[in-house]
C-alpha cells in the first residue's frame, strides 16, 4: 500500500494547532464586529483575468492557474482584495457607502515552502470602501493594532510609507506607469542598486536619481522628523509633495488620537501588489522577518473592474503567521478553561443510561464525551486526565438505583454522589 503525505506546501493542523488558528480567527471576527465590519464569503476560485489584473509580476508567477472543463482559465485566489473589488463593482455597486467588509479563509500561492510561508495559508481581510479621508486609513491602522494586541502579542512594530511619493516623482519625470510598477517591485525586493540603475535606463534626470537615492535611505521612528526630511528631498515634485501631505495627515491623526503603537516611517517602502495608490503599511514582530499583516490604500481598483471610481483602503492579517508569532512570544490563549466531562458506564446494561446522562450535560452547554473504548475505569480516567478533561461521571448500578451518579473532579481528586441535575449545576457554578 502506498504511503500518502500532504502535498508539498500544505499542512495538517493537529488539535492544539487548530485551536490556536481558530483562536486568532475568532479574535479577527470579534475585531470586525467592534469596528462595524460585516462578514462576506467569496469563492476560492476566480477568473485568472480578475486575479492577475493588478496582482503584480511576482504574484502572477506564483498563482495556481488551470483551465477548467469548460475551457475557462481560472485560478485559486492568492489574496482577497480583487474578489472584494469585483463584488463592489457589481453586486454591491449601488449600496450606500462606506462599505465595511470582512472575510476570512484560505489562500494559495506557489511559494517555496519555508518558515512562515506555505502554499496554503489563512488570512483575515478588512476593506473600508467609499472614503478617501485620512480617517479611513487611520481606522484600518487602529483595527490592525487592536487585533494584534487582542491576541496577546506584546512586541510588534508598524512599517508605514506612501507609494504616491515615489510614483509622484516618477510621473513628473515622464516615466510611464508600467515602468513605475517595475521600479516599485525592485524597491519591494530591496534591490536598491538595481532600482537606481533602472532609473538611469529609463532616462530619469540626475535630480530624480539623486532624490530617490536620498529617499531610499530616509527612515526613522520619529514620524515628524521623517516627514520633514522627505519634504526637503521632494522639493519641486508637486505630486510627491501632495502624497507626503496625505501621509503626514494620517500620521498626525495616529499621534493625536493616541492609538499607541511603535512605528517606522520609510520613504522607500513598497509592497508587491500593483493596485496600491496611497498609504501602505506592514506589521512585524522582532522574532520573525516576515510580516504578520499588511495593507494600504487602493483608489483605482474597483473602477478597473467596471465599477464607479471608488476610494478604498484595506488590510490582510496572516492568521497562521499571527499564531506563529504567539508561539515565538510564548503568548497563552486568553480563554476560559473548558469544563469537559467524560461519562463512564460501569456496567454493559448502563450504556443506555450513560447516553441519556451525556445528552443532559450537553443540553446544559457542557462539552461531554462517552467512554466508547470499553476500558477499565482506571484507564479511562488516566486518559481523561491526560487530555485535561476536568470531570468524570461514573454511572454505577448502586447509585443509579437511587437516581444518582458519581461526579469526580479530576483536578482536585474529589468526588460526590449527586443527581444529574445537581451535578450539572455543580459544574456550571465553578468559576474558570
Amino acid at each position: 500500500m502506498p504511503t500518502f503525505k500532504t502535498v508539498r506546501g500544505m499542512r495538517d493542523f493537529l488539535p492544539e494547532e487548530a485551536e490556536k488558528m481558530r483562536y486568532v480567527e475568532e479574535a479577527a471576527r470579534e475585531t470586525a464586529k467592534l469596528y462595524g465590519f460585516e462578514e462576506i464569503i467569496t469563492p476560492v476560485l476566480e477568473s485568472y483575468e480578475l486575479l492577475s489584473a493588478k496582482a503584480g509580476e511576482e504574484l502572477r508567477e506564483r498563482m495556481y492557474v488551470f483551465e477548467d472543463l469548460g475551457g475557462r482559465k481560472i485560478a485559486l485566489r492568492p489574496e482577497f482584495t480583487a474578489s472584494i473589488a469585483r463584488l463592489v463593482a457589481t453586486t454591491l455597486r449601488n449600496y450606500p457607502k462606506p462599505l465595511r467588509l470582512f472575510c476570512v479563509g484560505s489562500l494559495y500561492r506557489y511559494d517555496e515552502p519555508q518558515f512562515g510561508r506555505y502554499r496554503e495559508f489563512w488570512q483575515s481581510n478588512y476593506e473600508l470602501i467609499g472614503s478617501d479621508k485620512p480617517e479611513a486609513d487611520v481606522e484600518i491602522l487602529a483595527l490592525t493594532n487592536h487585533l494584534v494586541a487582542s491576541v496577546g502579542l506584546k512586541h510588534y512594530k508598524f512599517k508605514i510609507g506612501h507609494v504616491g511619493i515615489i510614483r509622484g516623482i516618477l510621473s513628473q519625470e515622464g516615466i510611464k506607469e508600467e515602468k513605475q510598477t517595475h521600479i516599485m517591485h525592485l524597491l519591494d525586493k530591496k534591490e536598491w542598486n538595481q532600482t537606481l540603475q533602472t532609473l538611469k535606463e529609463f532616462k530619469a534626470s540626475r535630480k530624480c536619481v539623486k532624490t530617490l537615492t536620498q529617499l531610499i535611505k530616509t527612515r526613522g521612528e520619529n514620524p515628524a522628523e521623517v516627514v520633514k526630511t522627505i519634504k526637503r528631498h521632494v522639493e519641486g515634485y508637486e505630486a510627491a509633495a501632495t502624497a507626503l501631505e496625505n501621509l503626514n495627515q494620517i500620521l498626525c491623526l495616529v499621534e493625536e488620537s493616541k492609538i499607541g503603537f511603535d512605528m517606522t516611517v520609510e520613504a522607500g517602502f513598497a509592497r508587491g501588489l500593483d493596485y496600491y495608490t496611497g498609504m501602505i503599511f506592514e506589521v512585524f514582530v522582532p522574532e520573525m522577518k516576515i510580516a504578520i499583516g499588511g495593507g494600504g490604500r487602493y483608489d483605482k481598483l474597483i473602477q478597473l473592474f467596471g465599477g464607479e471610481p471608488t476610494p478604498a483602503v484595506g488590510v490582510a492579517h496572516g492568521i497562521d503567521r499571527i499564531a506563529l508569532a504567539m508561539e515565538k512570544q510564548k503568548t497563552p490563549l486568553k480563554k476560559p478553561k473548558e469544563k469537559k466531562v467524560l461519562v463512564i458506564p460501569l456496567k454493559e446494561e448502563l450504556k443506555t443510561r450513560a447516553i441519556g446522562i451525556a445528552s443532559a450535560f450537553r443540553k446544559a452547554g457542557i462539552p461531554t464525551e462517552i467512554e466508547v473504548m470499553g476500558r477499565t475505569v482506571s484507564r479511562a480516567l488516566q486518559d481523561a486526565d491526560r487530555r485535561n478533561v476536568g470531570y468524570a461521571v461514573l454511572v454505577a448500578p448502586k447509585e443509579m438505583e437511587k437516581g444518582k451518579i458519581i461526579l469526580k473532579n479530576l483536578a482536585k481528586r474529589e468526588q460526590q454522589v449527586l443527581t444529574v441535575e445537581e451535578a450539572i449545576q455543580s459544574i456550571l457554578n465553578v468559576k474558570t
